[in-house]
């Protein structure tokens, strides 16, 4: 028998809580709610999640705190954040954090299983890709295993990363368009995902920068490109 995908949703709103748990668990999602970010942090280390739905605004621990902890012990599940603050600040917030997408309440049940499995179809393809090894001057990237090396260093990129850094890889000395990337990892192109996108951009440059030959600069109007010394590319 096929294990269920497994659902980590936080809410603190109970009655939206539980509509929601029993709409995803009709849906054939094993989906356990938790009320706030400290009990949502203590199921997690207890339990394997495919995915996590969080609420920004809750008791003890908002959704972004409990992010923030998830991230520090696992960089791939996917968090989806739930929100009823539509400030470009606060969405940035969740994106810096790595989440995977977001959702502006109200919002209807049908959209949140939309995303929840396109999120869970962009994982699980990822997964079944070949790996590829790419070497960048003084850095090694694993693609399979999400893995950033230089020396004795060993860095361990979140899925967002990886995959934004694959696709720059796959480009090495050409541009990356925007809107292709875009397509491609968000599956949307609108303003959010646009913002995202060069949050992790910044991310990258700092994990590169300790070899300066290596760069990702912007293109004006079109998208980026990762510089990369001929030899290794």
């Amino acid at each position: 028998m096929e294990e269920k995908t497994r659902i980590l949703l936080c809410e603190d709103d109970e009655n939206l809580g539980m509509l929601l748990r029993e709409y995803l668990q009709a849906k054939g999602y094993a989906t356990d709610l938790l009320p706030d970010g400290d009990a949502g942090y203590k199921a997690f280390v207890k339990a394997k999640y495919d995915i996590c739905v969080l609420d920004v605004m809750m008791p003890i621990k908002d959704g972004f705190e409990l992010a923030k902890e998830i991230r520090q012990i696992n960089t791939d599940v996917p968090i989806l954040f739930l929100t009823a603050r539509t400030l470009k600040d606060d969405i940035l917030e969740g994106f810096k954090i790595g989440a995977d997408d977001y959702m502006t309440k109200p919002f209807s049940m049908e959209e949140l299983l939309l995303r929840i499995e396109a999120i869970l179809r962009r994982v699980k393809g990822k997964k079944s890709k070949d790996g590829a090894i790419y070497k960048m001057g003084k850095f090694t990237f694993d693609t399979q295993k999400q893995v950033l090396s230089i020396g004795d260093q060993i860095k361990k990129l979140t899925t967002k990363e990886s995959e934004l850094l694959s696709l720059l890889c796959a480009h090495a000395n050409d541009i990356l368009e925007r809107n292709h990337a875009l397509k491609t990892i968000w599956i949307d192109d609108n303003y959010f995902n646009a913002r995202s996108m060069d949050v992790y951009i910044t991310k990258l440059r700092k994990h590169l920068k300790d070899d300066p030959s290596i760069e990702i600069i912007n293109i004006h109007g079109k998208g980026y490109k990762i510089i990369i010394p001929e030899s290794n590319n």
